[in-house]
């Protein structure tokens, strides 16, 4: 009864963070439904209830969605995402996680000190970019954050930031979870308890957070998600001492 009330409180904190940059459920939700198996496992399990967050949150963002963004950066992120899940079967060295890590504490620290607002994707960057996050968030299973911190090197408003980044984590999750249900299928069965608490947890999460990024003011949202950033990354790092 006291996991599924942590899985219960932190799929609904999940959502509301998601809700406001992006991403969040995954880095969440992931460590702790590995208390209860192993990683892959968990990875593979985390994705149903993050689909459904990520379709909640495309429907009522939908209108906000950059197009340009979505077509060039999105697209090669979805095909790195799938060749980073084919290949995630094959992961698990501390080495990767330490290097997502390093990344996601560089991303949030430039956020935060404006060291990213000098960036600008051009469309072979922004290709680049999409590849090589998308590639390497399949292969850690964590995708989201390390694809916000690409995408702060586009200048778009905050709704169009989180409706885009929700598009193509949508398109991503089309193309793993397949992947996932083929490599770790019987083991999300078996997950199916603390999945479906999980589920109700993002939905009312993702409810909330919609509030919450309504009253964050343009000017301040960026360093909001880079502090998120940074807070994942760091979290990542932490991981690796236990």
């Amino acid at each position: 009864m006291g996991f599924a009330v942590i899985i219960a409180i932190s799929a609904a904190v999940a959502g509301a963070i998601a809700a406001v940059s992006g991403f969040g459920i995954g880095s969440v939700l992931t460590p702790l439904m590995a208390l209860g198996s192993d990683t892959k496992a968990a990875v593979a399990a985390v994705s149903i209830p993050h689909l459904l967050g990520t379709l909640l949150r495309f429907w009522r963002l939908r209108a906000y969605i950059d197009r340009r963004v979505l077509l060039h950066f999105g697209t090669t992120s979805a095909a790195g995402g799938l060749i980073g899940a084919l290949l995630h079967a094959y992961a698990g060295s501390p080495a990767l996680t330490a290097i997502f890590g390093g990344l996601l504490v560089f991303a949030g620290v430039a956020g935060l000190t404006g060291f990213s607002k000098r960036m600008r994707f051009g469309t072979v960057s922004a290709y680049v970019a999409g590849t090589a996050s998308g590639a390497f968030g399949g292969l850690v299973g964590n995708q989201g954050g390390i694809r916000s911190a690409a995408m702060l090197g586009f200048q778009i408003p905050k709704e169009s930031f989180v409706a885009t980044a929700t598009a193509i984590a949508l398109i991503v999750d089309a193309v793993r979870i397949p992947v996932y249900c083929f490599t770790e299928g019987h083991r999300i069965v078996d997950l199916w308890q603390p999945v479906l608490i999980a589920i109700a947890g993002v939905v009312a999460g993702t409810l909330g957070g919609e509030k919450i990024l309504r009253r964050v003011p343009e000017t301040l949202f960026r360093r909001v998600v880079s502090a998120l950033i940074l807070s994942l990354g760091l979290f990542e790092l932490w991981q690796l001492r236990l």
